[in-house]
């Protein structure tokens, strides 16, 4: 009986451990942020409260692309992919899917795990993002949480301005808080040169699109690229791109990533225990060995 029971107690140690095993992500992770309004989170598909469910093949699920979830957990990424995110709104298609999808197939993950996280909410204004706000420390959050599992930030992808078009005081202020959200990021992420990619204004909720574009365009910050989404179709005839678009939104991403992002590749900062553990491995060789022969 005692042979059984040991028996038992083993192969249920076992189960856990290939359990717990199957939710470890992988360490080696390229990681992007998905910010903005609604045409990050996606409304592809989208028509009043309903989605088509129609998955384009460049958007289709794959093992090597990861998704944080709501709950702060890594899993198989799949449209839509900012569901429970965007609050209780419909999501559809977003670009984040296709952009991923288009590393991969370039290789311009160079073998790692591309790992979305999604944080864009629909119909907020730029004033919503800045530093101090819910919306801003939420982003943070969820990156320094992708982080932690191992891997790198490739680069922000922005998307957003829509709400910012129907007042003057916002449009007018777009540029210096634009400006000063990417400065507070590269601060709290403590990335200096962090990658930001900016989408272009295809349409607005008011009259200052042109406003805001030209803000956009305008921003003169170092390693903050500039795709831009006029001329793509809306599902909606003014205001969301259809998925046909937002496919190709998420190309233009991955173009603008491989012709900037790849070639200037960023360092995340090394997390506080990996910097403990190589000072101790260094006092230990130091230690071992004589100090003429580590100087020889």
């Amino acid at each position: 009986m005692l042979p059984f029971l040991c028996f038992l107690a083993a192969s249920a140690a076992a189960l856990r451990h290939h359990h717990a095993a199957a939710d470890v992500p992988p360490s080696n992770k390229l990681i992007f942020i998905l910010a903005g309004q609604s045409n990050m989170a996606g409304r592809g598909g989208v028509s009043g409260t309903h989605w088509d469910g129609v998955v384009p093949p460049d958007c289709a699920p794959s093992a090597s692309v990861l998704r944080l979830s709501p709950s702060l957990r890594w899993e198989q990424a799949r449209e839509p992919l900012h569901q429970g995110i965007d609050g209780n709104r419909t999501c559809g298609v977003g670009p984040g899917m296709s952009f991923a999808n288009a590393l991969l197939r370039s290789g311009g993950a160079r073998g790692a795990a591309v790992a979305l996280v999604p944080c864009a909410v629909g119909g907020t204004r730029m004033a919503e993002w800045a530093k101090g706000s819910e919306l801003y420390a939420d982003m943070v959050r969820r990156a320094r949480v992708a982080v932690e599992t191992g891997g790198r930030i490739g680069a922000v992808l922005w998307y957003q301005g829509e709400s910012d078009t129907v007042r003057w005081a916002d449009a007018s202020e777009y540029a210096r808080r634009m400006g000063a959200l990417v400065r507070d990021l590269r601060q709290d992420f403590a990335m200096p040169h962090l990658l930001l990619i900016q989408v272009g204004l295809a349409s607005g909720l008011g009259q200052y699109t042109e406003v805001v574009r030209e803000a956009q365009k305008g921003l003169k910050l170092r390693n903050v690229r500039f795709v831009d989404a006029m001329g793509l179709p809306f599902q909606d005839g003014h205001l969301h791109l259809n998925t046909q678009a937002q496919v190709q939104l998420g190309h233009m991403l991955a173009q603008s990533y491989l012709t900037y992002g790849h070639a200037h590749p960023l360092r995340t900062p090394t997390t506080w225990w990996l910097q403990v553990a190589t000072l101790a491995c260094c006092f230990i060789i130091l230690w071992r060995e004589p100090y003429t022969s580590v100087l020889v």
